[in-house]
């Protein structure tokens, strides 16, 4: 099975080498990138390409490794055996599989994401070492090895906002989404907005850049808040007019609120505008 992008994801040919790359090595595709550029997006689009369910585990501050496998639910076990349950005769009956389990003993391949890995706490990579490299876990509750009855296809996205450790990138496959450049953000525009007249999106292209590429910003803004703020262009109708500057100015767009989202960064903008007026 080879990946060759879908209808609604414009894959770059590096992206689409990538992701074939790890299944040929089978090893998990750990993708980073600024938050916005489809990582996630990624894996849902690989999955329906290929033909295979897609498992999702959205990592949080508090998850942790165990959780991927199983949980013993000894609590409920406990209040069950106080009210003569029979269930509780059977241990089984008190685990609860994680996507991990779910994926290795699926009876097809899946795909398999672990959506921003580096939020969790440092050591949850390394405790997925072994389940990763060799497809299997021990459930020491029920005294069975959970083996892999396939492959499955691993994503793990990552926003850099903790270093991951040596030994589990030794044991994936790298790729650093770049931000799109303009031929591939207008692909991008294209497969969402397919009747957006040129003109627009020409001056509300170069008005996201020129917001983009002002130096000092703390959040750049990104491919899905350009795509937010089209649909709000679309939306109430602005005009051309209002996103043209007659001198070629960095001017303040309209619905500004979708582009950047803290206040320094909008105050920081406005600055920019008012100098280049004073300059005049």
């Amino acid at each position: 099975m080879k990946f060759q992008g879908s209808q609604n994801y414009v894959a770059t040919e590096d992206l689409m080498l990538a992701v074939n790359a790890s299944a040929t090595l089978r090893k998990p595709l750990l993708v980073k990138g600024e938050p916005g550029t489809g990582k996630t997006m990624l894996a849902e689009e690989v999955a329906e390409a290929l033909k295979l369910p897609l498992l999702q585990w959205h990592i949080k501050s508090t998850t942790k490794a165990q959780q991927g496998l199983y949980e013993y639910d000894a609590v409920s076990r406990l209040r069950d055996s106080q009210l003569g349950d029979e269930k509780v005769k059977d241990i089984h009956n008190y685990i609860l599989k994680g996507v991990l389990w779910q994926a290795f003993t699926a009876d097809q391949p899946v795909a398999l994401l672990i959506d921003e890995i580096d939020k969790a706490d440092i050591e949850f990579p390394n405790d997925l070492l072994r389940e990763i490299d060799r497809m299997e876990f021990y459930c020491y509750e029920t005294r069975e090895l959970i083996k892999a009855k396939h492959r499955p296809l691993v994503f793990i996205t990552s926003n850099n906002e903790k270093e991951l450790p040596d030994a589990f990138l030794r044991r994936c496959f790298f790729h650093y989404i770049k931000f799109p450049d303009a031929e591939t953000m207008k692909k991008i525009v294209d497969v969402h907005f397919p009747g957006l007249k040129q003109e627009l999106l020409a001056a509300a292209m170069k008005t996201f850049y020129d917001v983009r590429n002002l130096p000092g910003l703390k959040k750049k803004p990104s491919t899905s808040e350009l795509l937010d703020w089209l649909k709000l262009l679309v939306a109430e109708d602005i005009s051309l007019d209002v996103l043209q500057s007659q001198d070629n100015k960095v001017s303040v767009p309209p619905l500004i609120g979708a582009l950047l989202k803290n206040e320094q960064d909008v105050t920081l903008f406005e600055k920019l505008v008012f100098m280049q007026r004073q300059n005049r």
